[in-house]
């Protein structure tokens, strides 16, 4: 069984949500939180890069790993930090991100570590490793306010962000609202859940939910104040200080996908999922594409990081397939306003072909040319990321 070898090691192993109990029970705090934590191994967070709605505030799995221990194809033991270098036989590809939240091919590394973080298992098994981190925040104020109007609403994102005291964001102002998280929740997901979680306003077209880390008082009059100067239906907030609105909270968050995931049933088809995230001046234009969507869809997600989910639904054989080219023009679009494919699920065997529509046939031919020198073999994550040897043609 894996084991936790002490607050800032553990096997890959470990449950991340059983680590993340364990550090927090210490008073430490390991930030990364995908929605999977209580079923993923921390080896596969790692490996995935993973992030979550907290993200927004810490970024993904990368910043908070220091050291990992792992297995090469050929199954050569090393261990990898920010001094270790890339080995020189390996062809790194020169290629450059877009400056967004992504998940979405090779990262551009200039030192071993960061090389392995988010290779989604294709040169390397991830075996243990140490992480990074920091004092448990004292407490946490969640709160969910709603929106009569779009425009207003991300207006409200807008000011909400532009000061958040994150990592790499120095420049923050003092008075910074400062959340941790902003998610967000349009009139469909909404509407889906109305019999579930009662008294929400009829009249809203949209949602946000906010997370604010804070010592002693809470700061509820800065954002009572910033939300009603937003035109939010401040009457209607939820407010999470208690039991008691933790758990309406709780019914809201967790309601939500799990009506789309009973909808799904009812159609009797797949529901199509995007994973798109573009820069912030995009936001308003993508979520226009989103809602111009002429099929049964809901769109939820990570709206402080540009990155929303649109859940399309369809109910015939005939709509899947038109879901399915809705699907490839709006990633399209994205990575047209500067974005990317994928920012959080990564590429996997599925979006293969949009990672190349995303970096091009140079990129992918770098991307192939680092997998075979590693992984001469094919043998790890065979189909993930880029076609094996021979299949490029069905790709």
């Amino acid at each position: 069984m894996a084991r936790v070898l002490g607050p800032t090691e553990a096997e890959a192993g470990v449950i991340l949500g059983e680590y993340q109990r364990q550090v927090e029970a210490g008073g430490a705090f390991f930030p990364p939180d995908p929605t999977s934590r209580n079923e993923c191994s921390l080896g596969a967070a790692i490996a995935c890069n993973s992030s979550g709605a907290r993200s927004f505030r810490y970024g993904p799995t990368r910043p908070w790993v220091s050291w990992v221990e792992a297995v090469l194809p050929t199954g050569e033991i090393i261990e990898a930090d920010r001094s270790t270098p890339i080995p020189a036989a390996w062809p790194m590809p020169g290629w450059t991100e877009p400056d967004v939240k992504t998940a979405a091919g090779y990262f551009p590394a200039t030192n071993l570590l960061d090389l392995l973080i988010g290779q989604e298992g294709t040169l390397a098994v991830i075996t243990r490793a140490r992480l990074r981190l920091v004092p448990l925040p004292e407490a946490v104020l969640s709160l969910v306010a709603f929106f009569d109007d779009e425009v207003l609403l991300l207006a409200f994102v807008d000011q909400a962000r532009a000061g958040a005291r994150r990592p790499g964001h120095p420049d923050a102002r003092p008075d910074a609202l400062n959340p941790r998280a902003i998610e967000y929740f349009d009139a469909r997901a909404l509407d889906l859940v109305r019999d579930r979680v009662p008294d929400l306003p009829p009249t809203a077209v949209g949602a946000l939910f906010i997370e604010v880390e804070h010592a002693g008082e809470a700061p509820l009059d800065a954002w009572w104040e910033a939300l009603d100067a937003g035109g939010a239906l401040v009457d209607a907030t939820i407010v999470a200080e208690d039991e008691t609105g933790r758990a309406r909270l709780s019914a809201l968050r967790h309601a939500v996908p799990a009506a789309i995931n009973e909808q799904v049933v009812r159609n009797g088809m797949p529901k199509v999922g995007t994973d798109f995230a573009v820069p912030d001046a995009a936001l308003a234009e993508m979520m226009a594409a989103y809602a111009a969507v002429d099929l049964p869809h809901v769109c939820f997600g990570h709206i402080g990081d540009n990155h929303l989910h649109l859940n399309l639904l369809p109910r015939s054989d005939a709509e899947l397939v038109q879901a399915r080219a809705l699907y490839r023009t709006l990633a399209m679009k994205a990575v047209g306003l500067g974005g990317t494919v994928s920012a959080e699920h990564g590429i996997g065997k599925l979006k293969r072909a949009l990672l190349a529509e995303m970096v091009g046939p140079q990129v992918m031919a770098a991307f192939a040319a680092l997998k075979a020198a590693v992984d001469p073999a094919w043998i790890l994550g065979r189909g993930t990321l880029l076609p094996p040897p021979g299949a490029a043609q069905r790709d």
